[in-house]
């Protein structure tokens, strides 16, 4: 840490290192006055709000932009084109920032985000369109990941679950608006217009970077180094045998989600067998090749590293296939507009961020964290099962209600795994967990999405085929694939039969979040749970003593 005492006006302005301006004046994070660290912290809420906002205007308008280039059935590779970019980049903002300086590495951020969002709202066709939101998912993961790190420095241990909870209020408030705010624009302006102009994300994202230019200024031990220094510690082959796993994945369940291929396939298999190469490359590289890898293996040996990790790849698998699949039930199988169709992730949102206060409060009044996060983890099964019911003639309580567990569990759950990982490592590993923490997160959000889309495209096909036949069915069904708003144009026998495709094919879908929800209940339970000083000092403290001779007391057994 820097120290406390800054020199007054006869200090010599060189001591052991190099000058530095007024506006990057060295400054201890642990004792900046509250307004400033109060200032800071709205600035990277706000790309907090933004990375939200996308998410959800963006689930909301999967049918109807992917219809307009009629390519429905791959209306799964606008979230996973994101998503993957997001979980492969994700990681190295851990490194970045340390390497650096926060400010820095959110500036890229907010510039890679705004650059993808600008091509998206240009993209004159589906290819084009997947690249922005590629580029897009460059900067939207570090949105998220920096200011987790921010907090992380400004924040004592204990107080940081509250004011975790304060920055999902700001997650919330973006996941809420975006899905009708998006639905709105789509039907009144274009799809288009999300992205681009005075209603879109560009004007926002303009004042988030200003916000940020002006007031994250301080810096962190060990910035500074060279730019030699900074290029080489760089994890460039953990970072491409990440992305080039996860894109075969993603490369497989796209040929057979859009050509219908069997998994005999060359184009399934070989992409397959791709994965699990890259996949194990990766895990090899990380182990005995980088010197500062993007998913350090040290953190995850130990008992919190790993389950934290595993909760956070199957809690974000389920909620982000419920994000982008839920808004489709009301917008096919019942036939809602997109903003109706959206709207139903408001108590999503609202639950969502009452989630995260309440586990901030509860750990702060506590300083306890493992049967909150046992029972956040039950949560979203609640709402899992009441979806796997949903039917066109569903009532309100139903249709609005029934997602009041799931978003009220994510919220806590992500808000008290995310205390407890930190709480179990040094602060200099502070970045590089809370980017660990993200890694699995968005990796879970690619493969919950894509293999949802996969398996609802599967099932569609097959109820499509059993409903509707005769001569040019085939035409028919492909059509209904490819541009899921058209089946508001068939007959209506027709209509009743791919609205009925459709529902079976999400029940498919919701189906499979239960299963997997059911494995994040089980990560949660081999959970260790630490004391959560109260102070800087403390925090220091504890950590001393843990490294001698303390050992954390066992969640399961006296939580």
């Amino acid at each position: 840490m820097a120290p406390s005492a800054r020199p007054d006006e006869r200090s010599p302005l060189l001591a052991d290192r190099a000058p530095v301006s007024a506006d990057d004046e060295l400054e201890d994070p642990t004792k900046l006055p509250t307004r400033k660290r109060n200032a800071i912290l709205v600035a990277v809420w706000l790309g907090v709000f933004l990375g939200a906002l996308d998410g959800t205007i963006v689930a909301t308008l999967i049918s109807d932009v992917s219809s307009s280039f009629k390519r429905s059935n791959q209306a799964g590779l606008l979230g996973t084109s994101y998503l993957l970019s997001t979980a492969t980049f994700t990681p190295l903002y851990g490194r970045l920032a340390d390497i650096i300086g926060r400010r820095t590495a959110l500036l890229i951020a907010l510039t890679l985000f705004t650059s993808g969002t600008a091509l998206c709202g240009l993209a004159p066709s589906m290819v084009s369109l997947l690249v922005g939101r590629l580029i897009a998912g460059m900067g939207g993961g570090g949105l998220m990941a920096v200011s987790s790190i921010v907090a992380s420095d400004l924040i004592p241990l204990k107080q940081r679950a509250l004011f975790q909870g304060l920055a999902n209020l700001w997650f919330g408030a973006g996941s809420g608006l975006g899905g009708p705010l998006g639905g709105f624009i789509s039907d009144r302006l274009g799809w288009r217009t999300a992205f681009l102009g005075s209603t879109g994300q560009l004007p926002i994202l303009f004042i988030a970077a200003i916000l940020v230019f002006r007031n994250l200024r301080y810096r962190i031990p060990g910035q500074g180094k060279s730019k030699r220094e900074m290029i080489r510690r760089i994890d460039y082959l953990g970072s491409l045998t990440l992305v080039l796993s996860l894109g075969s994945l993603l490369f497989s369940l796209s040929y057979k989600n859009d050509r219908n291929l069997p998994w005999s396939s060359p184009f399934v298999w070989v992409p397959l067998i791709t994965f699990v190469v890259f996949g194990i490359a990766f895990v090899s590289v990380e182990a005995f090749w980088s010197a500062e890898p993007v998913m350090p293996l040290r953190i995850l040996r130990e008992r919190n590293g790993l389950f934290v990790a595993l909760g956070n790849f199957t809690t974000s698998f389920v909620s982000f296939s419920i994000l982008y699949f839920y808004p489709q039930f009301f917008e096919i199988v019942k036939g809602n507009t997109a903003s109706g169709a959206g709207a139903h992730l408001l108590p999503n949102s609202v639950a969502l961020s009452a989630g995260s206060l309440f586990a901030g409060f509860i750990i702060r009044r506590t300083g306890r964290y493992y049967w909150l996060i046992v029972a956040s983890s039950i949560l979203p099964l609640i709402s899992l099962v009441s979806f796997v019911f949903l039917t066109e003639k569903s009532g309100w309580v139903h249709s609005w209600l029934a997602i009041l567990p799931s978003g009220f569990g994510f919220g806590s759950f992500i808000t008290a795994t995310l205390i407890a990982l930190i709480a179990s490592v040094d602060r200099a590993d502070m970045a590089t967990a809370t980017g660990l923490t993200y890694l699995f997160r968005y990796v879970g959000q690619v493969v919950g999405v894509a293999s949802s889309a996969s398996l609802l495209q599967s099932v569609l096909t097959s109820e499509l085929s059993q409903r509707i036949r005769g001569p040019g069915s085939a035409e028919i069904i492909d059509k209904i694939r490819h541009v899921a708003t058209s089946i508001r144009w068939l007959p209506p026998v027709l209509q009743l039969a791919a609205r009925e495709s459709y529902r079976l094919a999400l029940r498919a879908v919701f189906l499979l979040g239960l299963g997997v929800g059911f494995a994040c209940f089980l990560t949660s339970l081999p959970l260790k749970e630490y004391a959560l000083p109260g102070s800087f000092a403390e925090e220091e403290e504890s950590r001393r003593q843990r490294s001698g001779t303390a050992t954390p007391r066992d969640g399961a057994e006296e939580a």
